[in-house]
């Protein structure tokens, strides 16, 4: 196993330990299959260079000494329910720019992409948070070297003309089993008919 998926599976592990222990008003399906929770965040790993590792994992393993749950925080601020955890300005750049690597995704493979979070926060229920209001939530509990490592590893993709997002999501179906997005969004739409 290589270093980078070394520290994937680390990171993996300490946050479902705070994940299963997180109380929310509505309990996540991850929450009922752990396995799943794996699979999807470690897509979302996969895409992120070795710095923003290292610099999460440590944010992670501080975290857990000072007994700190960054998954409760998370869930709090998606729910409202606590104020803001942290006001640093990457935070709305890389939310603006993935926001748009998301809506590009809904455009591009609309069944796949309709069975899950809806885009825009405006869209938020107290029953169904959306990607936007999520992805802030996230950003705000990591420390600002890990904001600017990400920050650093969007923009590389951007200079690229690279999607992470598009990257993270054919991580997450090649879990599942299938070859591509193309087919995914084949079998959600055969599913929706």
């Amino acid at each position: 196993m290589s270093q980078k998926n070394d520290m994937v599976e680390n990171i993996l592990d300490i946050e479902l330990k705070m994940f299963l222990t997180v109380s929310t008003r509505q309990k996540a399906s991850c929450q009922e299959d752990p396995d799943s929770f794996k699979r999807t965040r470690r897509a979302q790993f996969l895409t992120w260079a070795e710095d923003t590792l290292k610099s999460y994992l440590n944010d992670l393993q501080t975290a857990e000494k000072d007994s700190v749950n960054l998954m409760t925080q998370k869930y709090a601020r998606m729910d409202n329910l606590i104020p803001t955890l942290n006001d640093n300005p990457l935070i709305e750049k890389i939310t603006k720019i993935q926001f748009k690597w998301q809506k590009k995704m809904f455009l591009k493979y609309p069944c796949f992409m309709g069975r899950g979070r809806s885009l825009s926060s405006e869209e938020d229920t107290a029953f169904q948070t959306s990607f936007e209001t999520y992805l802030r939530g996230e950003l705000e509990t990591y420390s600002g070297e890990t904001l600017t490592c990400l920050y650093k590893d969007v923009t590389d993709h951007l200079e690229k003309d690279e999607s992470m997002t598009e990257r993270l999501y054919f991580c997450m179906v090649e879990e599942y089993g299938y070859k591509s997005l193309d087919e995914a969004e084949e079998v959600a739409k055969k599913r929706m008919e």
